[in-house]
């Protein structure tokens, strides 16, 4: 007897992770759900979905955390990657420390790169499997107070589309899913509470979630999420970078929370 697929989603503690990790579970994917905080959202969420569930706490933004995870996957094959994990930081770049903002990209770019790194050599291995990132229409535009963070969204977001294009002789597949401002808990880590961003209305997660499955399970190279969002991907390509800097100023420059 065969066993069922497997899938890793990372960032699973919560957000859209979870929302994936649903997804997943709801089409018969073992799972194992990675976060660098307690899962336990994520545990009692999936627990009566009818699938092995493993979970395992890590800081992906580590070579050891990578491996951490990976040796968690026992072995497995593993026939889906939702590499989801990411962090954020608000405020203006000169006042935070390098410490801060290396733990931005090292989570971002390094820790992703290097999970789909070793898994995607795997699936090409194999011929088989598929890979679901999640990107950002921040990567569209500069984020000012938020520089660190958009820069990190700019390379993914570019990244899968090179990478998409060198796996294209083979029935591996890699999504860009590209969010906007979505409700979880990003805004509070990132420090943006009182930002017009970190407190205005968001999209639901599991709306997030789904829109990037379909495209996943449909071989999309990537797709934005939320009709406002694909309209303001449009005009971030046609916009001067010095005003959408300006527009991203007055989202998330600190002291412009909405009452």
């Amino acid at each position: 007897m065969s066993q069922p697929k497997f899938a890793i989603v990372t960032g699973a503690s919560s957000g859209i992770g979870l929302e994936l990790a649903k997804l997943a579970a709801s089409e018969g994917y073992d799972l194992l759900v990675v976060a660098d905080t307690p899962l336990v959202d994520a545990s009692a969420a999936l627990r009566d979905l009818g699938v092995e569930v493993r979970s395992v706490e890590t800081d992906l933004s580590t070579g050891p955390g990578v491996d951490r995870l990976l040796d968690a996957a026992g072995g497995r094959n593993i026939d889906l990657l939702c590499a989801n994990a990411g962090h954020g930081l608000g405020h203006a770049f000169l006042e935070q420390t390098p410490r801060e903002w290396r733990h931005v990209i090292d989570t971002n770019i390094t820790g992703t790169l290097l999970l789909i790194q070793r898994v995607a050599k795997e699936m090409v291995t194999r011929n088989e499997g598929k890979i679901l990132v999640t990107g950002s229409i921040a990567g569209f535009m500069p984020g000012s107070f938020q520089a660190v963070y958009n820069g990190t969204k700019a390379f993914i977001d570019s990244f899968t589309e090179a990478l998409r294009n060198e796996l294209r002789d083979t029935n591996v597949t890699i999504t860009n899913l590209m969010p906007g401002a979505t409700e979880t808990d990003f805004f509070e880590r990132a420090g943006m509470l009182d930002t017009r961003v970190g407190t205005e209305e968001k999209a639901d997660p599991a709306d997030v979630a789904r829109d990037g499955w379909k495209a996943l399970m449909a071989g999309k190279g990537h797709v934005v999420s939320g009709w406002g969002n694909k309209m303001r991907a449009a005009m971030a390509h046609v916009t001067p970078a010095g005003m959408l800097a300006e527009q991203h100023r007055k989202m998330a420059e600190p002291g412009t929370a909405e009452d």
